[in-house]
């Protein structure tokens, strides 16, 4: 049997999800998975799995949709979920410095190469002295987005400054004014910015097409920045999630997610 609940986080998701806890990999023994996902691709693709692999695999799904990057942690921390899935390692690293979490990447599902955006200039040539250029504040991910500046020639940075780049370690602006906003406004604050550059979940969110309308994209050569499956430390070998793990890196959702972001979104395996 299959069971669908999808949940904005918050006072729904801390009602669906009370009295969870257990550690058996299924959240209060009742052999439901609670994972907590990032609506897209994130959502569609565990939505995949749970409508076309789940049960056949002997596992069943509860979804709950969260809409920014902070709140999926913070339940599987306290323990109303038993896994989420919507970040990369080096923003999991960072959360796990800075908040104390004790959590596991499980495996590399996909990656997002993040992608500059304007609705001002065709070309990033066409970008002057004193452009306003808006990137994630989170900090690996603000370093992420340094890193494709860099790489573009619109800022030089630091020869040390490497993926967790601040703008302390710009050497060379360009002219550019750089703003950090929070990653899931970037899309809304796009007209008013002449750059800016999104997380691809965001920009898809936005109905925007990375393939398309992105001025330039991060490469997915060497990219140390794979969405992963992650769960509290302890749990990584229960067989529900090792299940969930192989369905998740299976061939099945390779082909899903080859044939639906057209190239947005890159298969980890």
């Amino acid at each position: 049997m299959k069971r669908t609940t999808i949940a904005v986080a918050g006072l729904a998701s801390a009602v669906l999800l009370a009295g969870c806890g257990a550690d058996d990999g299924s959240s209060a023994g009742d052999g439901v998975v609670r994972v907590g996902v990032t609506p897209v691709p994130h959502g569609e693709i565990m939505q995949f799995v749970q409508d076309e692999l789940a049960e056949d695999a002997g596992i069943e799904l509860e979804l709950v949709e969260f809409t920014d990057y902070v709140q999926p942690n913070v339940a599987l921390s306290e323990g109303e979920l038993d896994a989420n899935f919507f970040q990369h390692v080096p923003y999991l690293d960072a959360q796990e410095a800075d908040r104390g979490y004790d959590f596991e990447a499980v495996t590399p599902v996909h990656l997002e190469p993040l992608g500059m955006y304007s609705t001002k200039i065709d070309s990033l040539s066409q970008l002057s002295s004193g452009a306003q250029v808006i990137i994630p504040n989170d900090p690996s991910n603000s370093g992420r987005a340094l890193n494709l500046l860099a790489d573009e020639g619109l800022i030089e940075l630091a020869d040390d400054a490497g993926i967790s780049a601040t703008r302390q370690d710009i050497v060379d602006d360009g002219g550019l004014e750089i703003e950090e906003l929070e990653a899931a406004s970037l899309p809304r604050s796009l007209p008013d910015a002449d750059l800016a550059v999104i997380n691809t979940n965001y920009a898809l969110e936005a109905d925007l097409a990375p393939g398309e309308d992105a001025l330039a994209m991060e490469s997915a050569e060497d990219n140390p920045y794979a969405n992963v499956l992650v769960v509290p430390t302890g749990s990584e070998n229960s067989e529900s999630i090792s299940t969930l793990a192989d369905l998740l890196t299976s061939e099945e959702v390779v082909r899903f997610i080859e044939e639906n972001y057209d190239g947005a979104i890159v298969p980890a395996a």
